[in-house]
């Protein structure tokens, strides 16, 4: 997968974020499963959500309790987890499973509810300050559990030594910058935003090979 997010098209249980909410206020005794881990349900989730870690040991120990006969709700940060459990789910027999497209990144976009949102982390004004230099400014922004940001992180940290003279390139986790990843639209992952004096030039999202993306960091 380029992005760590889910195939949007695989049926009609995949909604965007705005039918999502309406069908959970449609069939509000439906569980809602939140299938991050711990730590990133604990920066903010769904209303009434349940964690079940579709990465931790126990996902099929904790959704055996859930009447496979009632709609459930599936969800994670930009949707590929929630995908793969969601799938899971279904082989095992759950008739009706719905899933969050693009994940909770894309509620937040939308500017739906949330509860326990961790509102830390950088700030506008400390983000403008990172671009307060004469040389290009690279933004990532990637989570930890992120096949895709994984795959890139060592390249990345190599150009910041290979292009010190030219390039700042600055590492940001959406999971721990919510409020700033929102500000500036950052719905998928991984996001790399280029600045050059302090203006965004160009933009990418999903996986990119280290040799394109110098190629657009020369161009642009």
């Amino acid at each position: 997968m380029n992005s760590c997010s889910g195939n949007s098209q695989t049926s009609n249980y995949n909604l965007d974020a705005t039918a999502f909410a309406e069908k959970i206020n449609e069939l509000p005794t439906a569980p809602v499963v939140d299938v991050r881990t711990p730590e990133e349900f604990g920066n903010g989730h769904l209303r009434n959500a349940k964690n079940m870690d579709w990465n931790g040991n126990d996902f099929e120990a904790d959704i055996k309790p859930l009447n496979k006969e009632n709609p459930v709700f599936v969800y994670c940060l930009s949707g590929g987890r929630s995908h793969s459990a969601a799938e899971k789910m279904r082989l095992l027999g759950f008739k009706t499973v719905y899933e969050l497209d693009g994940g909770i990144m894309k509620w937040r976009a939308a500017n739906l509810p949330e509860e326990n949102v961790n509102n830390g982390g950088m700030t506008a004004g400390e983000f403008e300050q990172l671009l307060n230099t004469d040389k290009k400014v690279l933004i990532d922004f990637y989570a930890t559990w992120c096949g895709p940001c994984k795959k890139m992180a060592p390249y990345l940290e190599a150009m910041k030594t290979e292009m010190a003279d030219s390039l700042v390139i600055v590492r940001i986790d959406a999971d721990n910058n919510q409020a700033l990843a929102k500000s500036l639209k950052i719905d998928a992952l991984p996001t790399l935003l280029l600045y050059k004096n302090k203006q965004s030039v160009w933009r990418n999202t999903g996986f990119i090979e280290k040799d394109e993306l110098i190629k657009n960091i020369s161009k642009n």
